[in-house]
């Protein structure tokens, strides 16, 4: 039997793709051996050890005699002394077969390139017209960020928020998708710069490489760059004042202490801070050895920094509290280990979808896919293959924004209200994907390419996974004696995980064959927790210590918040003339005789502007996105139900949970309603607006429907707001299983039938002349 090798840590050595893998570094680090192929000798190297380097599970099945082998699309079946492997389930001939040595199996040293450069995985496929909404790739990051460095413009120091692809006008991609022939578009990069706390906006003509724009931005704030963490940690702990007041704590080795940068919010002047610095509230901890520093808070304690200045220039010191010194682990570094026999997914014929460039396609259903660095995951120009007919359903969507605020007032809380996407840049902070625990096996996983703070490009590995997966049936019929009828439901799911200091958010994007389409959004992590001086409930100060919060360890407290999402969703149904419909089941008099007085009718109208669609989600109102110049086969208009809850596991945030008078709801409306729809207008693009950092005023949805313009059959966005209010539990703690909450698009008559009907089609069509 072969020798097994144990799998290796999580943090295992990653190879971004096949086709730019050399092999020295497993040549080198692999023990070899020779053998004899096609009359000449090769080179051989340990397979288990060299596949899992490489990234690739690999399964002993001894029932089978043969090597189970997964890496990304590709499935191979690989049999010691055998001169052929099975990929996708088709055939492959091998330089030199697999061969045992002492009990390790050796494989041919150029035996991964053959087996994952073949072309039996049709997974991924050569894009011959690049779709003009591709991301930038790196070279084209560093020519962009290279023009403006030579213009006069250009000082050095300057940083840079982003850097992305500049949109084409959106008929114009339309007619690119739908136009085999047109032409490739102008490839342009948007990016926005910061100059000490100015903020500027450029345009770049990357064909020609010219600078087309300069733009100054009054009044406004950039979003906080990951490399400014840093520069803050040594601020402080260069600060005589805050090492003082470490001190006071009996807190007196800055190495254990740890710095977490928060932003500052807008309060006019009650807080003292001046509008136009560019400043930024700094949190502490204490690291005790245990990995969860966020388990014991300095409390009491809250720096602001000038990022410009490079200096403190507040300290708000409240008083000592004890540091909760409970190790808090969260890793399960102090549990039992329980093990788990391993569940396998494996697709042993390849994937039921397609990758071309940044095109993905599965059943009938057609889109785009790139990374940004504020919102994550853009799906563009999603289309459904209605038997042969192409039909529109959506241009653009992805996470407009969401806001994390606390309902604290302590010193230390009240200016807690985290625009994660805004401020810090979600994308930018994007988790690497780990392959059997954040996503089944069976997953392919995609790198994403974004420019850091210094404009250069940065590849993050693992950036996002597809992947497919039972969904329950389909649907089932059972008649009499007749045979059963009934299909199995697949999903195909768009993941991506982002980590924005304590949390952890996952996002899928979630299709179905019929039609359906879902946005799941999960948070997990850590739970950001207050030091309180109560260790039970029973403890005299417990009922003024978990008066904004819930204590889930001995002087911990879990404050209570909200996680409130927005996603933007420009759907184009069966074209770019919609219109909001609202229907209402209601119970009306029988008129038509019979032992029944009531009935069930409904009533339909048509929402006629912005302010009037701006609402809170009431569940028993269908809302439908509809093209009321195309109708199905009965004459029903076409049209999407849009749902901003579908289901949740915490408690469902009805709305924004502050009074009218904070400065957070003058500030952000999107929070306080579920559902806007507004006139497309490609410059508004951000629930919150494009620089909420700081900002004074409502910059977004507020704005955006102020002239509340006519929204009958109009080229639309829908802004869903979804979310939950985060009532803390102790089972959250220290490490918060994921909690969902979802959104919904349903087909509404834009089919004339059940769509798929064709999952228990027989094999031999129907005749054509068949009624």
């Amino acid at each position: 039997m072969p020798k097994h090798v144990p799998q290796p840590s999580r943090k295992r050595r990653f190879f971004p793709s096949p086709l730019a893998t050399t092999l020295a570094a497993l040549l080198a680090a692999s023990p070899m051996t020779q053998a004899v192929a096609h009359g000449g000798p090769v080179e051989m190297i340990e397979l288990e050890t060299s596949l899992r380097a490489f990234g690739a599970s690999v399964h002993w099945d001894e029932y089978a005699g043969l090597y189970v082998i997964n890496h990304n699309s590709a499935h191979i079946k690989l049999r010691p002394d055998s001169p052929t492997a099975l990929v996708n389930g088709k055939t492959l001939k091998l330089t030199a077969p697999v061969m045992l040595k002492d009990g390790t199996a050796m494989m041919y040293a150029g035996m991964i390139n053959e087996l994952f450069q073949s072309d039996l995985d049709e997974t991924f496929r050569l894009e011959t017209r690049p779709h003009p909404l591709n991301p930038l790739t790196g070279a084209e990051i560093s020519a962009a960020v290279s023009t403006l460095k030579q213009s006069p413009h250009y000082r050095q120091g300057m940083q840079f928020t982003d850097v992305s692809v500049h949109e084409p006008p959106k008929e114009k991609v339309w007619s690119f998708v739908y136009d085999q022939k047109a032409t490739p578009l102008p490839r342009q990069a948007s990016m926005t710069v910061l100059d000490g706390k100015k903020v500027f906006e450029a345009l770049v003509d990357l064909d020609k490489a010219q600078l087309l724009q300069w733009k100054f931005i009054e009044g406004v704030h950039g979003r906080v760059l990951a490399e400014e963490d840093a520069v803050i940690d040594r601020v402080l702990k260069a600060d005589p004042q805050y090492i003082q007041a470490l001190k006071k704590r009996g807190v007196t080795d800055l190495d254990k202490v740890v710095t977490s940068t928060l932003t500052t919010g807008y309060f006019g002047a009650e807080d003292g801070l001046v509008h136009d610095a560019r400043l930024l509230k700094v949190a502490s901890y204490l690291d005790i050895g245990d990995g969860n520093f966020y388990a014991h808070p300095i409390d009491q304690l809250v720096a602001v920094v000038d990022l410009t200045e490079k200096k403190m220039i507040k300290l708000d010191d409240t008083g000592v509290l004890p540091i909760p010194s409970r190790p808090a682990p969260y890793d399960g570094r102090d549990q039992r280990p329980m093990a788990l026999k391993p569940l396998d997914i494996t697709e042993p014929q390849g994937k039921n979808y397609q990758l071309t460039g940044n095109v993905v396609k599965w059943h009938n259903w057609e889109f785009h896919l790139r990374m940004d660095t504020r919102v994550g995951p853009v799906l563009s120009t999603l289309t459904y293959n209605d038997k042969g007919v192409r039909r529109k359903v959506m241009y653009e969507g992805s996470l407009g924004g969401m806001i994390v605020p606390y309902g604290d007032p302590d010193i230390g809380w009240y200016f807690m209200a985290y625009l994660d996407s805004g401020d810090f840049g979600m994308g930018a902070l994007t988790s690497s994907i780990e392959r059997g625990t954040d996503v089944p096996g069976n997953a392919v996983l995609l790198d994403a390419t974004l420019a850091d703070g210094s404009g250069e490009p940065r590849t993050i590995p693992r950036a996002m996974a597809l992947f497919e997966r039972y969904a329950g049936p389909e649907y089932k019929h059972q008649e009499g004696n007749q045979p059963n009828v009934s299909a199995e439901r697949r999903e195909l799911v768009i993941r991506w995980i982002s980590t924005v200091g304590n949390y952890d958010y996952i996002f899928d994007w979630v299709l179905q064959p019929n039609g359906t389409l879902g946005i799941n959004a999960g948070a997990t992590g850590i739970e950001a927790v207050k030091g309180v001086a109560t260790r039970t409930m029973q403890d005299a100060t417990a009922a003024d210590d978990t008066r904004y919060g819930t204590l889930i360890d001995h002087n911990l407290v879990g404050t209570t918040h909200q996680h409130i999402y927005n996603f933007r969703l420009d759907l184009d149904i069966d074209g770019e003339q919609n219109s909001l419909l609202e229907i209402d089941p209601i119970i009306a008099e029988n008129k038509d005789g019979g032992p029944r007085t009531t009935s069930i009718q409904t009533t339909q109208r048509e929402v006629a502007s912005e302010l009037q669609a701006a609402q809170k989600y009431d569940p028993g109102t269908i809302r439908l996105i509809a093209n009321t110049n195309k109708s199905n086969k009965v004459g029903n208009p076409v049209a999407y139900q849009v749902i901003p809850y579908a289901g949740g596991t915490h408690p469902i945030a009805k709305g924004a949970m502050f009074g009218p008078d904070e400065w957070l709801s003058r500030r952000f409306a999107f929070m306080d309603k579920q559902l806007w729809v507004t006139r497309h207008n490609p410059l508004q693009r951000y629930p919150e607006g494009k620089y909420p950092n700081r900002s004074r005023e409502e910059t977004g949805l507020g704005l955006y429907t102020q002239n509340d313009q006519s929204i009958v059959n109009q080229d639309l966005v829908v802004w869903l707001t979804t979310g939950t209010t985060h009532v803390v539990r102790s089972e959250e703690w220290p490490m918060m299983p994921t909690e969902w909450v979802n959104v919904l698009l349903k087909p509404w008559n834009f089919f004339d039938q059940t769509p798929t009907l064709y999952l228990n089609a027989p094999e031999a069509p129907l005749d054509a002349a068949t009624p």
